[in-house]
């Protein structure tokens, strides 16, 4: 019997740690060989030995189990590097069938306060990394496209997160980066669906090394899998990457502890229409003011309910 990605080949950025190695160690068990991609050279550990780049290590890791995958330690937003990046897996494995876009960084910092280099360095590599690989991406599953006469397979697996859903008030570049995402996943949903690409997004919550300040460490007493742990996330991501998610596309999942919430699209929830040729200052006093006053304190756009929701592990 066959894996569900055999003989598909997957990218998988920010992958040398945490939630990315995760999803590259999944995406590998269940068939496809990966491209590792994760920012940084190699360096020395705590005896000052020689290590490898984190890239490198999750590569080897699947390939001491059997499975195929190669290193890339290229900058995620840089055009050059990711064409490269594309480029290293049609040229070892023949083609591209699966993006999983997961590198990102933080500089959290309130709005009043964050520098411009904080609000510059978060948009960068997460929107403008998430988009230069998209990019690429899609214009060889485009080009394969019109080669075939048809449909080609691909998927993509954006990352945003509940900052954006939810709000944070500490994280305005992340919330806003995260925000893009999905934007750019509905964009590129609608973009490929005619080329046989789907994309689709998630919002995990997970317990790495970039999140360590948020969600500290693991509870000692806690039996089994933390439920925080990248583990819980991996396997939507295996899903998604399937063909058994073709119809699966343009949509928003929350993702953690053994749960998987799917996110309703905004819908409209009140309509005013003005009795004369525009609005007025005065018409709209009369309409908005006590359309809002009985709303509840602090109700906004962001749905901060997500932030309840608990799986049953």
């Amino acid at each position: 019997m066959s894996l569900p990605l055999e003989g598909l080949t997957a990218i998988v950025t920010g992958a040398g740690r945490g939630l990315g190695r995760a999803e590259a160690l999944e995406l590998a068990r269940l068939g496809a060989a990966v491209v590792v991609n994760d920012y940084g050279q190699p360096g020395r550990d705590g005896s000052g030995e020689a290590s490898a780049a984190p890239a490198e290590e999750v590569a080897a890791e699947i390939r001491a189990t059997g499975g195929k995958a190669l290193a890339h330690t290229g900058d995620v937003a840089d055009f050059q590097q990711v064409q490269e990046l594309v480029e290293l897996a049609v040229g070892e494995f023949g083609k591209l069938d699966i993006l999983v876009n997961n590198a990102g960084i933080l500089r959290d910092r309130m709005v009043f306060s964050m520098t411009e280099e904080e609000w510059d360095a978060v948009i960068r590599v997460h929107l403008k990394g998430h988009f230069s690989t998209t990019r690429f991406a899609a214009a060889h599953w485009r080009e394969r496209s019109k080669a075939a006469g048809g449909p080609v397979y691909g998927r993509i697996v954006n990352t945003s997160s509940e900052a954006f859903l939810a709000g944070s008030a500490g994280q305005p570049n992340y919330a806003a980066a995260k925000g893009g995402i999905v934007g750019l996943t509905t964009s590129t949903a609608l973009a490929l669906a005619k080329y046989g690409v789907t994309a689709n997004v998630i919002c995990p919550r997970a317990r790495t090394r970039m999140t360590a300040d948020v969600f500290g460490k693991p509870e000692p007493e806690t039996d089994g899998l933390d439920p925080l742990a990248p583990e819980h996330v991996a396997p939507l991501v295996g899903y998604l990457a399937s063909p058994a998610a073709a119809q699966v596309n343009g949509q928003l999942l929350v993702v953690h502890g053994g749960m998987v919430a799917v996110v309703e699209r905004p819908r409209v929830q009140a309509k005013f229409d003005t009795k004369q040729d525009t609005f007025t200052y005065d018409e709209l006093d009369a309409l908005l003011t006590p359309y809002y006053a009985d709303r509840p304190e602090g109700e906004t756009f962001a749905a901060v309910e997500v932030l309840g929701l608990k799986g049953q592990v």
